[in-house]
């Protein structure tokens, strides 16, 4: 085996439970490490010393901020209770032995990579996390019936993924045309409604508050973004016990990299909320030609591990995903869609927007 390429596992995530031997994982709904087959547990140990909860720190002064291109990089854990060698993707945290399911937890920092400051542990179960689903899909109105009644998830993994988190005070100004409409009556009487336009400029300003990241491609960004947000204020500093029994990713986008999202994307809440704010403003009902330059200060960031059970169920021969949050049971993913529901629907919205309109008199 290539020196080189062994990973050494964590000593305090291998516990063995004093009473029947068994490997101690975490468990979500007492937030100890506790042993499946006899339900003996213990404390998590925390350090008087250390902070009471995770601290952001300054982007500007991190020198490690770029991409971590694993590739397909692959790393070996010999494992400590039954000495079998398993091969990883390197980008894997942390995992169990498919061999006697020991824990597997490794250095959490690579060597060109941080380590995370903090976690948010899973606070809900696996069973849970399938009841959610069940009443998530229920209420998906054009899925089919079929597919709601026979949907039977595939066992669900718990996955701790990595997520940056950003702090920073914006400031905003703006230039842009806002118009109120008017009713006038043309030269044949006929009553029609005109726009008046008017210059206007300004400043606004807005704090953001760990907005957050993925700190991966992996996963799709729809169905992330479905599940969230996540408690990330009350996250806890980082302890390897906290992801025993889950599988656990390290970042491949980098710092940077998730700077550059997190801007774009607070960019587009920014214009929302400016164009929002023009109209209320000048009781306009349009706004145009908004131009607006944004200036960023008091960066701070966290790296963070965020639980998410991840799953999925077959429907006519194609497999559908979807994901839980690990801390609300809040479902996102993607569903079958009847057409029959769907023509349906729109049937009838057409019929109503038609006796709406016919009572109105406009036809």
């Amino acid at each position: 085996m290539d020196e080189d390429l062994r990973a050494k596992t964590k000593e305090e995530t291998d516990r063995k439970c004093p009473s029947c031997g068994g490997t101690m994982d975490f468990d979500p709904k007492s937030g100890t490490l506790a042993c499946p087959y006899c339900g003996h547990a213990q404390e998590i140990p925390v350090d008087e010393e250390e902070p009471k909860i995770v601290e952001e720190k300054d982007f500007l002064s991190e020198t490690n901020k770029e991409n971590c291109d694993w590739g397909v990089e692959k790393k070996t854990v010999v494992c400590k209770s039954c000495a079998a060698v398993s091969v990883y993707d390197a980008l894997q945290i942390s995992d169990v032995c498919p061999y006697c399911g020991s824990n597997q937890v490794t250095e959490e920092k690579g060597a060109d990579s941080l380590a995370p400051d903090g976690v948010c542990p899973f606070a809900i179960t696996d069973k849970e996390a399938g009841n959610n689903f069940h009443n998530w899909l229920k209420k998906k109105l054009f899925c089919p019936k079929a597919a709601k009644d026979g949907a039977k998830p595939d066992s669900f993994k718990g996955v701790y993924l990595p997520f940056w988190t950003f702090d920073t005070d914006t400031a905003v100004k703006y230039s842009a045309q806002y118009g109120r409409d008017r009713q006038e009556k043309d030269s044949k009487g006929n009553i029609r409604t005109v726009t008046d336009w008017f210059p206007t400029s300004g400043t606004y300003q807005k704090s953001f508050d760990d907005y957050p990241v993925p700190g991966t491609e992996r996963y799709d960004r729809r169905s992330l973004d479905m599940i969230q947000p996540f408690d990330t204020a009350n996250s806890k500093l980082y302890k390897p016990e906290y992801v025993a029994g889950f599988i656990s990713e390290r970042y491949s986008v980098g710092l940077k990299n998730g700077w550059e999202i997190a801007k774009k994307e607070i960019f587009g809440i920014l214009n929302n909320e400016v164009t929002a704010d023009i109209r209320t403003r000048n009781a306009a009902n349009h706004v145009r030609n908004l131009t607006m330059s944004v200036k960023h200060s008091g960066i701070k960031y966290k790296y963070l591990l965020l639980p998410i059970w991840l799953s999925s169920f077959k429907y006519k021969q194609k497999i559908y995903q979807f994901m839980v949050n690990g801390q609300t049971g809040r479902v996102g993913g993607r569903t079958p869609v009847s057409a029959i529901r769907v023509a349906i629907a729109l049937i009838i919205a057409a019929a109503i927007i038609y006796a709406v309109l016919k009572m109105s008199g406009t036809i």
